[in-house]
């Protein structure tokens, strides 16, 4: 499977999850909000190949973790 660019990757979980900790300003706020979330979830969930958005935030934040920890010495 390919992996995603850390900082791609970041950026998208960011968004979500500030998209969904704020609630829209109005109806087209909102709508725009929702199919944002929706946009963003289809790319996480493709960028990690999996099927569920919270699987998708949860294999991008062990993602994430991994890319910040150095190469294994051994």
């Amino acid at each position: 499977m390919l992996t995603p660019h850390p900082a791609i990757l970041r950026g998208l979980v960011e968004e979500y999850e500030a998209l969904m900790a704020h609630k829209g300003d109005g109806p087209d706020a909102g709508r725009r909000r929702e199919l944002r979330v929706q946009d963003l979830a289809y790319t996480l969930c493709v960028s990690t190949g999996t099927r569920e958005v919270e699987t998708a935030l949860a294999r991008a934040r062990d993602l994430l973790t991994s890319a910040r920890e150095p190469a294994g010495v051994a």
